[in-house]
């Protein structure tokens, strides 16, 4: 890599910001750095990263601008706030940072308004596995440009997927990804508490989990199928046993004194659906419900 190919900005320097960074420098670019807090740019200065005085000189250090900050709103802030928006022009901001899809389309608009592109983009990954080939990163936005700076995308992880010029499409993926890992980790939870109270150990119930993930990662590519075809019928497993099986979590929750917010939360959706007539039908019948807002 040489000249400006070589160079990129990274603009928030939280636990992600400082993970996209140190990747960068490790893969050889010439980072120019920025955050509110310049404290936590010591670490990267230690290791070959360049301060920037403000945001004005972050931007226009580089051609593509790699911004990880708290959300969309505050990356408008930060550039309008400091009156960086003139040095935009040229420059391909990537933006990091969680937003919803309609912010990602509004960034694009704004980025363009001042002569800048926008690539909206999404991480997959923890912290600790940028850099390496267990990260995804998502993107969506103009194709060009995604071509042009491909590669310090590639930098931040082993799997770089375009998902189309539509500048929303990443943020649309994350949203349902976040919705798919709430459950989880709420599920998990209540999982632990009821081992927990009964005197077990929720690490062995993390290890049974973990032994059977195979199993439930097969299960989410075939509702996926399902919904996407309206394949309904002649489930292995029907919304009404489910159904039934909720209201006793119910049950158990009662008898154990424990929180019954998420059975009564499940058992509620799942007898909406048996009440509406899809009893007989896939688990994934529910989203005929969901797609209703109550």
């Amino acid at each position: 890599m040489t000249g400006t190919n070589n160079k990129v900005s990274v603009i928030g320097l939280g636990v992600m910001g400082s993970a996209i960074a140190r990747a960068f420098i490790a893969k050889g670019f010439e980072v120019t750095i920025w955050n509110r807090d310049h404290t936590k740019a010591a670490p990267l200065i230690a290791k070959g990263a360049t301060l920037a005085a403000n945001v004005s000189e972050a931007v226009e250090a580089s051609p593509v601008l790699v911004i990880c900050v708290a959300d969309y709103k505050v990356t408008r802030k930060i550039f309008e706030a400091a009156g960086a928006t003139a040095a935009l022009n040229g420059r391909t901001i990537v933006q990091l940072s969680t937003g919803t899809p309609k912010e990602a389309r509004e960034l694009e608009v704004w980025a363009k308004q001042h002569g800048a592109h926008a690539l909206n983009g999404d991480i997959l990954a923890w912290p600790r596995q940028i850099g390496t080939d267990e990260a995804t990163i998502t993107v969506s936005g103009n194709e060009n440009k995604f071509k042009l700076h491909e590669t310090v995308l590639k930098a931040l992880g082993g799997s770089v997927s375009y998902l189309g010029e539509e500048a929303g499409a990443s943020a649309v993926q994350f949203s349902a990804v976040m919705a798919y890992l709430a459950g989880s980790w709420i599920g998990f939870t209540h999982g632990a508490l009821i081992m927990e109270n009964e005197g077990m150990r929720t690490d062995e119930f993390g290890a049974l989990i973990e032994h059977i993930s195979p199993i439930l990662a097969v299960e989410s590519r075939h509702m996926g199928t399902v919904i996407q075809h309206s394949q309904f019928t002649d489930p292995e497993s029907t919304i009404q046993t489910t159904g039934n099986d909720l209201h006793l979590l119910v049950q158990q929750a009662a008898e154990a004194g424990i929180s019954s917010e998420l059975p009564k939360f499940a058992a509620d959706i799942f007898q909406r659906a048996i009440d509406a007539g899809y009893g007989a039908e896939e688990h994934a019948a529910i989203i005929k419900v969901l797609r209703k807002p109550v």
